[in-house]
């Protein structure tokens, strides 16, 4: 049986999840005024229009700095409920389908993205919510789920660092990978618990995503060396724990990140030392990856300081799958998982 873990003193939420998507009973009674800005207000402090479209609204959120894709993609389509003219729920329904799937369109080979729209769908649409016979009032619910899931979506970050702050030890060496919102708040507030530690970044190329979050880190002044990708090994022996995010986690209990997060697992496995996964639970995708030829390839620009010869090939794709045999705990809203409880809360999530 999956087991689960809990750092002390920090409440999982699965339960809120769970009931606020099974709830099917009506919200509480409202003033008519309260009831009208639900069916009519904007979602984006009168930005919003009737005529705005899907797309336009999730490159609007996406604009964001500390907004995660998902979380853009979740208040574009809440913001498809309150400006609908269907009639039927069932026309709503296929409403919000079709809007998830011009999003996914928008960002082909963003995982978070498309699993952040399934679950969206199945958190609003779940229940009794669709046979209800006042479109008014079946549409004021569905707005309800939508606001929130998103609110649960954004304050995930917040409980991830909570129980991931647990695990970060006074005078341990920390390395990361890439850039990751959740990890950069996770030891931020592990730094503002008085704990001295320092974290150790891979220069992340081609797009120096390393080097982002070494100036983030750098900025609240924790300690940061900046290694070169090629160093991971170089250093792993006097590193403590690797932590790092995840743009999917997958159904066999591994994860999809930013190129180069699977050679680092596998460095930290050969040390012996544990790779811990921060990762909202929206970031829960349906995917059964068996290697890496499964995911979906989306290579990036590489510069050279001196020019190539032109029939050499040059092959840098944006992400790799981590198995979870290389992985150690997951770091999530549900709580602290081990990789083989992941398909245990996917089934829960996806119900």
């Amino acid at each position: 049986m999956a087991v689960r873990w809990q750092a002390q003193g920090q409440p999982a939420v699965t339960d809120e999840w769970l009931s606020q998507a099974a709830n099917s009973r009506h919200p509480p009674e409202e003033r008519p005024s309260v009831r009208a800005h639900r069916l009519t207000g904007d979602l984006r402090d009168t930005r919003e229009t009737a005529n705005m479209s899907v797309v336009e609204d999730f490159d609007y959120w996406r604009g964001k700095p500390d907004l995660a894709v998902a979380v853009a993609a979740i208040k574009a389509l809440t913001a498809v409920i309150k400006r609908s003219k269907a009639t039927t729920m069932m026309g709503l329904e296929i409403e919000l389908k079709r809007a998830s799937e011009e999003l996914k369109e928008r960002e082909k080979s963003s995982i978070s993205l498309a699993a952040g729209c399934e679950l969206f769908l199945r958190f609003v649409t779940r229940t009794s919510a669709l046979e209800h016979e006042d479109i008014n009032a079946g549409k004021e619910r569905l707005i309800e789920r939508g606001e929130q899931f998103s609110e649960i979506s954004i304050k995930a970050r917040q409980t991830i660092s909570k129980v991931g702050a647990d695990f970060v030890r006074d005078g341990c060496t920390i390395l990361t990978h890439g850039v990751s919102r959740v990890v950069v708040s996770l030891l931020k507030l592990a730094a503002s618990q008085g704990k001295h530690f320092s974290v150790i970044c891979p220069e992340g190329r081609p797009d120096g995503k390393g080097i982002q979050t070494a100036r983030e880190l750098t900025a609240v002044g924790i300690p940061v060396t900046l290694i070169l990708d090629t160093g991971v090994a170089y250093v792993m022996e006097r590193v403590d724990m690797v932590l790092c995010g995840a743009e999917g986690v997958v159904e066999s209990g591994g994860i999809i990140n930013n190129l180069g997060t699977y050679q680092i697992a596998v460095v930290a496995r050969a040390f012996n030392k544990p790779v811990y996964v921060a990762a909202e639970s929206y970031k829960f995708a349906r995917l059964y990856p068996l290697d890496q030829r499964d995911l979906p390839y989306d290579p990036k620009p590489v510069t050279f300081a001196e020019p190539l010869p032109p029939n050499m090939k040059v092959d840098n794709p944006s992400r790799d799958y981590t198995p979870p045999s290389c992985l150690t705990l997951l770091f999530t809203d549900l709580g602290v998982l081990t990789p083989s409880a992941v398909s245990d809360e996917l089934i829960q999530l996806y119900l």
